[in-house]
């Protein structure tokens, strides 16, 4: 199959990489900096689960020039989402089977938009990686976990000759869950709340999630994104609350979740797609989130001012 992965940061660097090191054909999308070393000296990845360079590797800043694709891997940060796909509509074609390993909920629905349904799966990831300088992956933590699927459930044989692809890589877990909403829910649950009280008390997990009035709050940010899930159709667990509660209770203590760090570094964010979506989402339903309310209303002074709107 041949893939392009778009773009080539921690996330694409990481699963491309591993694609690549497999002898698969991919092509990384990237730009700058990133594009020239890529070029020049290839990708390397440094990983806790052992180091490896792609040499030579296949990247551009010019999707047209790839053309169609069998498989895109989309691991742009949500707030890109709309200038990625104007940028990326030569590398679909009638067959493309696209990707989304973002960390909020709305990407199939963009990309059905742009591209049709058929060609969409659900997806997401867990890695904790990086772009540590520019040709450089580093994966600190975590053992890469990719997850995707037909949005309406379906075993196709498409989703089964991913999975078999992905299951061949040894230092990468490839899953095609049951109902991939669930899948992504659960993930994007999780990771609202972790970045959105994060990101407000400027802490570290293993201080907000021990203080009594913060872990509270923690405890409600996913409460909320649960109701919203659960009144949008999607087969949450009833004691969801409490078991993501539980794994955020074995994280490790100095963890920083993505969002947060881009908020504290004074970067533009996910915060419309992550805290953001749950206020929207519950509005829409008419349902109450007072916590993602003030998480939002908190964060959006800064997240303006990053992206140079304020």
């Amino acid at each position: 199959m041949k893939f392009a992965i778009f773009a080539a940061g921690g996330v694409g660097g990481y699963f491309g990489g591993r694609l690549a090191q497999a002898e698969h054909d991919v092509t990384f999308i990237a730009r700058g900096e990133h594009l020239e070393a890529i070029r020049e000296t290839g990708l390397r990845v440094d990983s806790i689960d052992g180091d490896f360079v792609i040499q030579p590797a296949k990247a551009t800043d010019d999707p047209d020039s790839v053309g169609a694709v069998d498989v895109l891997l989309v691991a742009v940060k949500a707030w890109q989402m709309e200038e990625a796909i104007e940028q990326m509509k030569f590398l679909v074609g009638t067959t493309t089977v696209i990707i989304p390993l973002l960390n909020g909920v709305e990407a199939p629905e963009q990309l059905s938009a742009a591209f049709g349904s058929e060609c969409v799966l659900g997806g997401l990831c867990r890695i904790s990686s990086f772009v540590a300088e520019p040709g450089r992956i580093q994966h600190v933590g975590m053992k890469p976990y990719i997850a995707f699927g037909e949005l309406d459930n379906e075993k196709s044989e498409r989703v089964s000759a991913l999975q078999k692809i992905f299951a061949e890589i040894p230092d990468i877990v490839a899953d095609v869950p049951d109902d991939i909403h669930v899948a992504m829910w659960e993930k994007f649950i999780f990771i609202c709340a972790l970045s959105g009280v994060g990101a407000v008390t400027r802490q570290v997990v293993g201080v907000y999630r021990d203080i009594p009035e913060t872990r509270a709050m923690l405890y409600l940010a996913l409460k909320e994104a649960f109701k919203v899930g659960k009144k949008r159709g999607v087969a949450l667990p009833k004691n969801f609350a409490d078991v993501m509660l539980d794994r955020i209770d074995n994280l490790p203590d100095e963890m920083l979740a993505s969002m947060q760090k881009d908020v504290m570094d004074g970067r533009p964010s996910e915060l419309e797609s992550q805290n953001g979506a749950v206020v929207r989402m519950g509005r829409e339903l008419g349902l109450p989130t007072p916590t993602h309310d003030f998480i939002y209303a908190s964060l959006l002074p800064m997240e303006l001012k990053a992206q140079n709107k304020s």
